[in-house]
This record gives C-alpha cells, sequence and structure tokens, in this order.
C-alpha cells in the first residue's frame, strides 16, 4: 500500500495519518482517534474493548487495516488504521460530546488534500503557517521548506532504484549526515540537546546546517539520476559521494568563516514557549 505518513492535529492533539497515493484517501490511527474522543489513559485497552463489543461477537469483518506508523519512541509499528468512512463508523460506538466536532475535522481534512492535490503549493503553504506559529523566522523557514521538497525528491529517487525500506532510507541518510558533517544524525541530536525521540534534527538546524544538508542531499539526487544504481551498497556508494561534496564545500566555508557550520544550537526554546503559553 503505496503512503506517505503525516501528524494531523485535532484540536492540538496528535493524530497519525497516513495518505493512500492509490486509493487517494487518508487511513488515521484509530487509538489516536479513541484517545482524543474519550480521554482515556489507556486508549488501546479502550479500543480492544469496542473491537469485541461490536465486531467479534457480532462476527462483522473488521472494517480497519494495519499499517506501519511512527510510535513515541521512534519506531515504525503495525497499527489499526481506518478510512474515514471505516472511522465514521468507528466514532458511532464512542460516546463523546467531541464527535461532532471530529466528523467535521475529518470533512476538513479530507477536502483540504483534495486541494493539495489540485495545487501542491498549498501544502508547503500549511506547512509554513505552522512554522511561523512556532515562531521560526520567515528566512529560516524559506530553507526548510525547499529542504522539505529536496528532500522528497530524493526519497522518490531511493523509490525509483529499488529501495523501499525505512531503515534503508535511515542508513543512506546516516552516509549522506557522516560525509557533509562527519555525525550521524543521531549524534547530531545528541550535539544539540535532542532528547525525545519524535524532535526532528532539521527543525533545530542552522541556515547554513540546512544549506549544507539540502546540497549533500541535492548532489545525492543528480549523482542517482545518472548512475542509476541498482543495488544497496551502489545506492550506499551514491549517497557517501554526494554527501562528501557538501562535506567538502562546509569545510572550504568554515575556513572562511573562521569557526565550525557544525552547531550545538537548537530551537528548543520556541517549544518551551509554546508550553509555556497554554
Amino acid at each position: 500500500m503505496p503512503e506517505k505518513t503525516q501528524i494531523k492535529l485535532f484540536e492540538e492533539s496528535k493524530i497519525r495519518s497516513v495518505w493512500n497515493e492509490e486509493e487517494q484517501q487518508w487511513y488515521f490511527s484509530v487509538v489516536d482517534v479513541v484517545e482524543v474522543l474519550t480521554e482515556s489513559p489507556t486508549p488501546r485497552q479502550y479500543w480492544g474493548k469496542i473491537k469485541d463489543r461490536e465486531f467479534k461477537k457480532l462476527q462483522l469483518s473488521p472494517i480497519w487495516v494495519q499499517l506501519k506508523m511512527q510510535s513515541s519512541d521512534g519506531k515504525f509499528y503495525k497499527t489499526d488504521a481506518a478510512n474515514v468512512k471505516a472511522l465514521l463508523r468507528i466514532i458511532q460506538s464512542i460516546p463523546s460530546p467531541k464527535a461532532e466536532p471530529f466528523k467535521q475535522w475529518l470533512a476538513q481534512v479530507g477536502y483540504e488534500r483534495i486541494l493539495e492535490i489540485e495545487n501542491p503549493e498549498l501544502a508547503q503553504e500549511r506547512m509554513k503557517e505552522l512554522y511561523e506559529k512556532k515562531g521560526y523566522p520567515k528566512d529560516w523557514i524559506d530553507k526548510r521548506l525547499r529542504g522539505i521538497a529536496i528532500r522528497q525528491n530524493l526519497t522518490d529517487e531511493w523509490k525509483e532504484r529499488g529501495i523501499t525500506k525505512e531503515s534503508d532510507y535511515a542508513l543512506l541518510t546516516a552516509e549522506i549526515s557522516k560525509a557533509t558533517f562527519g555525525l550521524t544524525p543521531s549524534k547530531y541530536k545528541e550535539l544539540k540537546g535532542l532528547t525525545k525521540k519524535n524532535q526532528n534534527l532539521r527543525d533545530h538546524m542552522t541556515d547554513l546546517e540546512l544549506i549544507f544538508t539540502m546540497l549533500g542531499e541535492r548532489v545525492t539526487t543528480e549523482i542517482s539520476q545518472q548512475e542509476k544504481p541498482d543495488s544497496f551498497d551502489k545506492n550506499k556508494s551514491v549517497a557517501r559521494r554526494g554527501g562528501k561534496v557538501a562535506g567538502v564545500a562546509r569545510k572550504e566555508t568554515e575556513k572562511e568563516l573562521g569557526h565550525s557550520v557544525i552547531s550545538s544550537d537548537n530551537y528548543l526554546d520556541l517549544e518551551k514557549d509554546k508550553i509555556d503559553s497554554k
């Protein structure tokens, strides 16, 4: 099932979701929805009871599927997921004052996706608004969004080359990062004091760090498109070469500036400000 995983927000609560390109529809984590609607401290058990009561005992076929979604520990696990039609049916089994607002939210999410398909620039505009609300500088946001587009081009190229596993994406990304900065993403996160699994390293990079990240990934994409590597090892070699180009440029920049581009600076203060303002 071709998919793109995203986090949707309903009243500041996270709903993991997957876009199915083939079916042109969203699938949502049922457990996340149950947690939002019930505010239960044990949403998995709550959902288990609904399945037993509404489906197993009545011998009804499951209306959900299992898709891999990222958990709070950063790893991907199979998770019960449902499309809008199935989710509306599940919601009927959950007494909650949030049910109607949630249904309206589902309709809005679907409508927004249709608009984004017709005009992809809308997706970037929404992402820009999210970063602006968090307090990021506008010039930083422009670089971050450009980096997202470059990253998407790279992952699309890797798919063309037969790379499909999340673990392989991570290994190839680490090769680019090591060649560019001399650090794997995990070590880079340690340097920046990012201790939570769900903290995105790139959301805490400086302008120059974003620029060299983009350069390494764009060069990797260009080399791959020319050479068309047909194995993981060949893709790994291409990733290392693409990162090396960015690494050489970084070192030359550091000579001119007289200081390292690699920084422990982060944007954790923006996350703290958001929490304090609640």
